[in-house]
């Protein structure tokens, strides 16, 4: 096993070591990310809807503001943000290199997308009920907050899988220009140096995240739909 395995595989089977640590930083990109820029983003859509145009307080002027920012922030292309936000990053983190200086760019590209997700996931929520929520009395943020939240469970557990394996997608761009983890060493062993099976068996490990993640979220899904 081991001669086949270095002879398809002859550099990626040399270096199985860094294949773990950038795994794991990879990982470490991703659960952070995803916990601040999920609690960030959940409560931003909740904003959106509140003060929307068919929201318990609209606010049209606010409204219209947050909502040219997160669609100006959402058209741009992530490797682009990255560069962008080069002197925020060294500002809050003292580095542009590395896992942790991926997080800046990471969480402030993510929030805008995943407040957009959260806040469709939200307005497809049964008028009829949230009417019903204001009939008994129920307030504002008891509406937003055990109504929406509740009703539009399903709904933002697809949102946030979507948004998961988009951010496993952008920690792969982050790596392209050093911010670690397996992108990183796609580009750095496996396409600078022509070692095509290192990127090969690197693209597989990130499709494995892929796919586990939307796994565990098809799981969550019908629990919570049943």
């Amino acid at each position: 096993m081991n001669q086949l395995i270095g002879k398809w595989l002859p550099n990626a089977s040399q270096i199985p070591e860094e294949f773990i640590a950038a795994t794991v930083q990879t990982i470490y990109m991703v659960i952070w990310t995803t916990v601040i820029a999920g609690i960030l983003g959940i409560l931003l859509g909740l904003i959106l809807v509140f003060i929307g145009p068919s929201g318990i307080k609209s606010k049209p002027i606010i409204y219209g503001i947050l909502d040219k920012i997160i669609n100006t922030i959402r058209s741009i292309p992530f490797i682009i943000l990255l560069t962008l936000l080069g002197v925020v990053t060294r500002f809050l983190v003292g580095t542009t290199i590395g896992e942790k200086a991926a997080l800046v760019p990471l969480i402030i590209g993510v929030i805008p997308f995943y407040a957009r997700q959260i806040e469709n996931a939200l307005l497809e929520v049964d008028p009829g009920v949230i009417e019903a929520a204001e009939s008994m009395g129920t307030s504002p943020l008891g509406i937003l907050f055990r109504v929406y939240l509740v009703e539009g469970l399903p709904g933002i557990i697809r949102v946030s899988a979507v948004t998961v394996i988009n951010i496993i997608g952008f920690t792969a761009m982050a790596g392209a220009v050093g911010a670690g983890g397996l992108g990183n060493l796609a580009v750095t062993r496996g396409y600078n140096r022509f070692q095509t099976d290192v990127t090969i068996v690197a693209t597989l490990l990130i499709l494995v995240l892929v796919f586990f993640s939307q796994w565990v979220s098809n799981i969550i899904i019908k629990k919570v739909s049943h």
